[in-house]
């Protein structure tokens, strides 16, 4: 790829710092990051507070991977925890009538508890920022990032207002997967993201189920295995205590 095109790194990456926990507190810049995959020979990332990470968090199946070597292996540590293997053995309860996107996040929610928690526990113990991301970084990684700002206490408008970014970047993400759609005669990027947009309700759905538990997704978390010194360290490691 040429240095100048501009699919030549990340195009759906972002920091969680900054996110609104209450009464002016913030989550911490550094610890966590979201993103579309690595691509190798991706050039550096800009403004992110330290790159590259000490730690991935690849969410993709075996079989998006075909067993190739993660691009960043060489200068971080990479756990695979690939989120949607075996869902389809899983007993998830989900509304016939909603959104397949909905029907998707309930069942990641519901059928990959135990992954779910892995990422957590991944997360906190990575000496340095995690990077967590699947193919598009919208959807596995949509859910994570709900976990992980829902456990530290960040708002839940604040959440839904992080997973609609990727409405933003979609159609980038598209083309680095080879999978855009050539744009006709009068038609325009934007024209093309309205219609992909990604629908709130879903993560809004994941919200929900987490609300049902005191403290959100702590108590999600903590209802799922985590133990409660682990949520207490994400809040100090997140949050600042908070």
């Amino acid at each position: 790829m040429s240095t100048t095109d501009p699919l030549d790194r990340l195009v759906n990456l972002r920091d969680l710092g900054g996110q609104p926990i209450g009464d002016g507190a913030m989550t911490r810049p550094g610890v966590v990051y979201r993103s579309d995959a690595p691509h190798r020979g991706d050039r550096e990332p800009e403004g992110m507070p330290s790159w590259p990470p000490a730690v991935v968090v690849d969410l993709r199946d075996s079989w998006e991977t075909e067993g190739e070597e993660h691009p960043l292996s060489g200068v971080a540590e990479v756990r695979s925890i690939p989120l949607l293997e075996d869902l389809r053995h899983a007993d998830v309860e989900v509304d016939d009538s909603a959104h397949d996107l909905t029907k998707l996040y309930q069942s990641i929610v519901q059928g990959a508890a135990k992954k779910l928690v892995e990422v957590f526990r991944t997360v906190l113990e990575a000496d340095g920022p995690a990077l967590i991301h699947c193919a598009a970084g919208k959807d596995r990684t949509g859910v994570s990032a709900a976990m992980l700002l829902s456990a530290a206490g960040v708002r839940d408008d604040a959440i839904v207002a992080d997973y609609a970014v990727t409405d933003q970047n979609m159609f980038k993400v598209l083309q680095r997967l080879d999978a855009a759609p050539v744009l006709p005669p009068g038609v325009d990027e934007e024209q093309v993201r309205e219609l992909m947009s990604t629908p709130t309700e879903a993560i809004e759905s994941v919200l929900a189920t987490f609300a049902r538990y005191e403290d959100r997704a702590a108590g999600w978390l903590r209802a799922h295995g985590a133990a409660e010194d682990e949520l207490t360290r994400w809040r100090q490691k997140f949050a600042g205590g908070a």
